[in-house]
């Protein structure tokens, strides 16, 4: 697609508004700029701008300005995780990268926080100015974009798994351990035999010799070899089971107590990491050991004291078969000082960086033994590391039944406005914009700093139980964790994932648990969801953690790739009838390779808010629900597209609480579906966006209407797809773009 570059007195205007670096469409370096992680997207922008703080981003003769003065359509671009392209669907992309300032601060003494009002942003007057070398090429952004999306430091026993040999293979050495037929859904890989070894100490089925598997030294090597000249599988034959001999009774958490200082069932206990700490790859040298066996007794944690065991255990061991206590120098015990701190990033932060910047930088804590440098504080965000955006669009995360989503937690943050005007917005100063921010912020203005609060997280209990994918059974599985999960605390997050493939692989379900706490809280929870046993277990891993390895475990899982075709579709639902779990995996059992979906169990504290633009009716669903297709670019499979809308749309329909959180929201949504997203709060968002954007020049992001407030075809601000791709993208089946 040939795009008409600025003329070179337009350029030379573009190059005078601001400090950063212009990259015209001709440039080398415009590229490395205007790509965004789904490969399905053509950008047709003229240039890219990399302000370096607010003032660069707006004045009268600025960028923003600039565009409405030549009547050319902006797009904003921050991490560059969206799917949809509205990133870089403008004429002119204005790239956040540079605006990296972070840093965390205490509350004051009265609870509050320093304003970004007197807070001077990098790179400007008396702060120190960001490093430049950043800003001289996208190469140095490349290689960064690459490390963030490196997961396997959430688990090495997962990525033994996900990137070691078939399971076929494996089943070949021990063909007396199978107990029941193989699954359908069975893809060709050949072995990477490029990857390093290490051993790995978990809980894993006997038969499958994962200590020996090797290990990928990042995620996307494990895909290294789906790039196969087989673009597609044939389809499964989908026969009705009966899951009735296979599903066990459920075993509610409250009905689930351990006694004290008893350790649960062998098979529902991961051993720990045999030689290295959670931490370790932190660079800042720590005090913790590494994890002790489960005979250790953990200290209680009650977070709404903020009494923190910091590290893997108390300092009282018990025997293997508890004949004595003794006394060692364990962990460090803390009790967090702050219950919350805040944090202020720039727009340019991925919340990986936020995550490891704030784990590095912990806040001081009183020791009830021994001594410590601290501890972490972390912003809820989402479950998938995304870009900084996440604050304006939802972010239900690992913390949010804890402490609501991400959009709960801004408490501060600095706009540029359509008219050119730079404003801090929070819950004293422009109100309406405030409510309208939190949840539909891309579309009122261009954010440049957040301020957000942050919790203190010593320690989490958290990790997978992997199951082979079996439609015979699958449906017995998600019945029991949907059972399980009922009347669950706020502290424990838990979902789902049912994931086809890569070629090669079986397809797996993979049962996931985050307990922010040290193990002896959260093993009653892990003994209840591991008891089911209509399926042998592959692994369990779970165990105490960091959280900042556990902020990568649902990315490395989705094995997500920079540069594949995507497709996502998301829903909130009340509730998960049987008939629709039966339905959901007949129809997964014929999804095509690269297919996640995904079960996240919601409520607890997101129901809290009701100051913002997303309706109760959302906040108070049972579950959230997404579709997350990924594909290679010379893949043609109408089923990558249709599966997802016909499960999302048409399955999971009768159970539908509006429509998804607004970071869901993907490529081509039909109009109503955005709509709905805001339900109730509709009317009044439209109201607020006519009084910021009248002329509805921030268009290019999942706002339905035109100016004049009519809905208009999504692809009307969305970039187009490449012409090679196949026709799904190109016209407009009404299937996909009317259905409610």
């Amino acid at each position: 697609m040939a795009v008409e570059p600025l003329s070179n007195e337009l350029h030379l205007e573009l190059v005078e508004s601001c400090r950063g670096p212009v990259y015209p469409c001709d440039n080398n370096s415009f590229r490395d700029y205007a790509t965004i992680f789904n490969g399905n997207v053509q950008t047709k922008a003229k240039a890219v701008v990399c302000p370096l703080d607010a003032q660069d981003v707006s004045n009268l003769t600025r960028i923003v300005m600039f565009c409405a003065k030549h009547n050319l359509s902006p797009s904003v671009k921050a991490g560059g995780y969206g799917t949809a392209g509205w990133a870089i669907g403008g004429d002119i992309i204005v790239d956040l990268s540079k605006i990296i300032e972070v840093d965390i601060e205490p509350p004051l003494p009265d609870g509050s926080y320093t304003s970004l009002h007197d807070v001077a942003s990098a790179n400007s007057k008396g702060k120190t100015a960001v490093d430049l070398s950043r800003a001289s090429t996208g190469k140095r952004r490349r290689e960064e974009d690459a490390n963030l999306r490196r997961y396997d430091q959430a688990s090495q026993a997962v990525a033994s798994l996900l990137s070691g040999p078939t399971l076929a293979e494996l089943e070949r050495t021990d063909s007396s351990s199978s107990d029941g037929p193989p699954p359908a859904n069975r893809r060709k890989l050949d072995i990477d035999s490029s990857a390093t070894t290490n051993s790995m100490d978990v809980t894993i089925d006997s038969s499958i010799a994962l200590a020996s598997r090797t290990i990928s030294s990042e995620s996307e090597q494990s895909q290294s070899s789906e790039n196969s000249e087989n673009t597609s599988r044939s389809r499964s034959n989908v026969s009705e089971s009966s899951t009735i001999a296979t599903t066990p009774s459920p075993v509610p958490f409250p009905n689930v107590r351990l006694p004290p200082n008893v350790p649960g069932p062998a098979k529902s206990r991961p051993s720990p990491l045999s030689s290295e700490t959670p931490f370790g790859f932190l660079d800042n040298p720590t005090n913790f050991t590494p994890p002790p066996p489960p005979s250790v007794v953990q200290a209680a944690y009650n977070p709404h004291a903020m009494m923190h065991s910091w590290g893997s255990g108390s300092a009282t061991i018990f025997g293997a078969h508890g004949a004595s206590n003794a006394q060692t120098d364990g962990p460090s015990q803390a009790e967090a000082i702050y219950p919350h701190a805040y944090v202020t990033f720039g727009a340019g932060m991925r919340q990986k960086e936020i995550d490891t910047f704030t784990a590095k930088h912990k806040l001081e804590a009183r020791y009830i033994t021994g001594q410590g440098d601290g501890i972490p504080y972390h912003v809820p965000f989402a479950a998938h590391p995304v870009g900084s955006s996440i604050m304006l669009l939802g972010g239900f995360g690992f913390l949010s039944r804890l402490h609501g989503l991400s959009i709960d937690n801004l408490v501060e943050v600095e706009v540029v406005l359509a008219d050119g005007r730079i404003v801090i917005v929070n819950e004293n100063e422009h109100p309406d914009l405030w409510w309208a921010l939190r949840g539909a912020g891309t579309t009122f203005g261009i954010a440049t700093r957040y301020k957000a609060k942050a919790f203190p997280v010593p320690v989490v209990f958290a990790g997978n139980l992997i199951y082979r994918f079996n439609k015979a059974t699958a449906p017995s599985l998600i019945k029991h964790f949907r059972d399980c999960v009922k009347g669950a605390p706020r502290e424990l997050y838990a979902n789902v994932l049912l994931t086809a493939g890569p070629q090669g692989k079986d397809s797996l379900v993979v049962v996931q648990m985050c307990y922010v706490g040290p193990r002896e809280k959260g093993q009653e929870y892990l003994s209840a969801i591991s008891s089911w046993t209509g399926e042998r277990c592959l692994m369990n891993e779970v165990d105490e953690k960091s959280f900042l390895h556990q902020q990568d475990s649902v990315a490395q899982v989705l094995r997500g790739k920079a540069g594949r075709q995507w497709f996502i579709r998301s829903a909130l639902i009340s509730s998960l009838p049987d008939d629709i779990v039966n339905d959901t995996v007949l129809q997964f059992a014929d999804t095509p390779v690269g297919c996640t979906w995904l079960f996240e169990l919601a409520g607890g504290a997101v129901a809290d808010y009701t100051d913002t633009c997303l309706p109760k009716s959302q906040r108070e669903a049972a579950f959230t629900i997404a579709a997350l297709h990924q594909w290679e670019m010379d893949i043609d499979d109408d089923r990558c597209v249709d599966s997802a809308e016909e499960w999302i749309a048409g399955t999971l329909k009768p159970v539908h609480v509006g429509g998804p959180y607004p970071s869901f929201l993907g490529r081509h949504e039909p109009p109503e579906r955005v709509q709905a997203s805001f339900g109730s709060n509709w009317d009044r968002l439209a109201e607020i966006k006519q009084m910021y954007d009248p002329k509805n020049l921030l268009k290019n992001t999942f706002w339905p209407l035109n100016s004049e407030g009519e809905k208009v075809d999504p692809r009307s601000h969305e970039p187009p797809t490449p012409e090679f791709i196949g026709e799904k993208f190109h016209d407009r089946p009404d299937k996909f773009l009317d259905e409610d």
